[in-house]
């Protein structure tokens, strides 16, 4: 799959991120700076004028500056242990709050550069993908069509899936498809019934459409910070637990392997069916901390990802996952 283009390469080579990035292809890793061009989909003239940017500010002298270093080193690692078209790799925050924010703020800027015209974008839900929208600055883009990829909750205290999508929708000056539904109905047959007879195969059939699919991923360990939490009682999380969830995308809870727990949940939850969502030209998943690692790597084994947004502590521990699941396979 070929890597999403963002929007202006002019805006692109004053970033220091990006920036740094070639240099560290091109110095630490000692690749062609033509190699680096298709890395980063960009052109062999734009790398020569990176490096010669990061000379110019003094950013390269026997080693890159530490502390953006290390997230490039890492945003490397990842994109070769799990095959990623692109990893940005924030530093580590202290607290939750702090991570989504600091993940959010990388997101939003990378949705900024990368939405182009009439293209069909899905949103799932969390309080990263929200905290995206401080720095979501797109230009205006013509024949852009924004779907929710799920229901809302009546009662919520961070976040919203059918805000994301309506707030994204506005920024843009596009039209905005929301997921009129709870999150969770009572029974497989009234989550048939809203499909089939209120309207909603609509979305369903436009989900098989999308170019960019964006989402977040729970956590559902013991001391769970998951969103899906709040629509569960502790006896359905037990249960799950013992299951073996490791997490949840959409409100979809996975195993380690990425498969889909036996749970009557997830055949009531109210969201575009995952593998709808794996054939999306893009996946984008944004998610911090170390402890959602397990999560994260169970999400990309089920549904795929092309570009992963997310911070030092969930880098590292993805890193050390990919390292077991390669030694496990050669034992």
């Amino acid at each position: 799959m070929a890597k999403l283009r963002r929007g202006t390469q002019t805006a692109l080579s004053e970033a220091a991120s990006l920036r740094l990035r070639a240099a560290w292809m091109y110095y630490n890793h000692g690749l062609t700076q033509k190699e680096v061009a298709e890395q980063l989909g960009i052109s062999r003239t734009t790398v020569i004028r990176l490096l010669e940017e990061a000379l110019g500010r003094g950013e390269i002298r026997i080693w890159i500056e530490e502390g953006e270093a290390r997230c490039v080193e890492l945003a490397v690692k990842l994109e070769r242990a799990l095959r990623l078209d692109e990893a940005i790799v924030v530093p580590q925050a202290r607290g939750l709050e702090n991570t989504a924010k600091s993940v959010g703020m990388a997101l939003g800027k990378f949705l900024s550069e990368a939405i182009s015209d009439n293209m069909t974008i899905g949103v799932g839900w969390g309080r990263t993908l929200t905290a995206s929208l401080a720095s979501f600055r797109p230009s205006r883009r013509s024949g852009v069509r924004v779907m929710a990829l799920l229901g809302g909750s009546i009662e919520t205290q961070f976040a919203n899936p059918m805000e994301c999508s309506w707030r994204m929708a506005s920024q843009l000056g596009a039209q905005c498809y929301l997921f009129p539904a709870p999150l969770i109905v009572d029974s497989v047959e009234t989550k048939r019934a809203l499909i089939e007879k209120c309207g909603l195969d609509r979305l369903y059939q436009m989900a098989h459409e999308l170019d960019l699919a964006v989402v977040s991923v729970g956590d559902i360990g013991a001391n769970s910070t998951s969103l899906a939490r709040q629509l569960m009682s502790d006896t359905e999380l037990e249960e799950l637990r013992a299951l073996g969830c490791v997490g949840d995308v959409m409100c979809n809870f996975l195993d380690e392997n990425g498969g889909t727990i036996s749970h009557p949940l997830n055949e009531r939850v109210m969201s575009i069916d995952l593998q709808t969502v794996s054939k999306a030209k893009h996946i984008v998943m944004a998610c911090g901390g170390s402890q959602r690692a397990r999560a994260i790597a169970a999400t990309i084994k089920r549904i795929g990802c092309n570009t992963l947004v997310t911070d030092e502590g969930a880098a590292e521990a993805l890193l050390a996952i990919a390292q077991a699941d390669v030694e496990l396979v050669t034992a």
